[in-house]
């Protein structure tokens, strides 16, 4: 009799010891499935959606008309299209700054949709007369440009201010941001 107190004792004993082990890895894989929906959020957020930017340097294409054209490739480097993406430009022979640019109107050109790995061309002109200055140090160029997308959480955007060296010949980045959500 004693025996089977004592196995009857040492069975519960053994369910609650396996009841706590169970509880645990219970907990440890609710853990796991957290941690992999976190992963699979942010994921979601940053790979699955376009990422549009400048492919290279802005290239001197040709003078025409009084007028030098410059190129600006962008790519979108997402796994997924944009449905438009929105280039704005501004030039001044006095330094701009990201937040005067971002407030003032700027023109706006529809670039159109970009699927993934694309690659779209924005072209801007500058006078020759003033390109000319520049190049004999006379003045100085500043460019700015932004370039904006839907995302699917909101809005991207990528934007860039530029100054026009004389020595190289072609533009310096003085600032380049990303922006998010929050434009317009």
């Amino acid at each position: 009799m004693a025996d089977v107190e004592f196995l009857g004792v040492i069975g519960t004993l053994a369910t609650a010891v396996a009841t706590i082990v169970l509880v645990f890895l219970l907990w440890r894989t609710v853990k796991q499935v957290e941690a992999t929906v976190k992963l699979s959020k942010v994921q979601t957020e940053f790979r699955f959606r376009p990422w549009i930017g400048p492919v290279n340097k802005i290239q001197l294409i040709e003078e025409e008309e009084g007028k030098t054209k410059f190129d600006v490739t962008l790519k979108n480097y997402g796994e997924l299209p944009s449905t438009y993406l929105k280039a704005s430009f501004k030039i001044d022979t006095e330094p701009i700054n990201k937040e005067k640019f971002n407030s003032e109107q700027n023109d706006k050109f529809n670039l159109g949709p970009m699927l993934p790995n694309m690659e779209k061309h924005y072209w801007f002109f500058i006078d020759s007369e003033l390109l000319q200055k520049a190049k004999n140090e006379k003045t100085k160029i500043f460019i700015a440009l932004n370039f904006e997308y839907p995302t699917p959480d909101g809005a991207s955007g990528y934007g860039m201010i530029s100054e026009f060296s004389p020595k190289t010949n072609n533009f310096i980045h003085k600032d380049m941001w990303v922006a998010g959500k929050n434009l317009s």
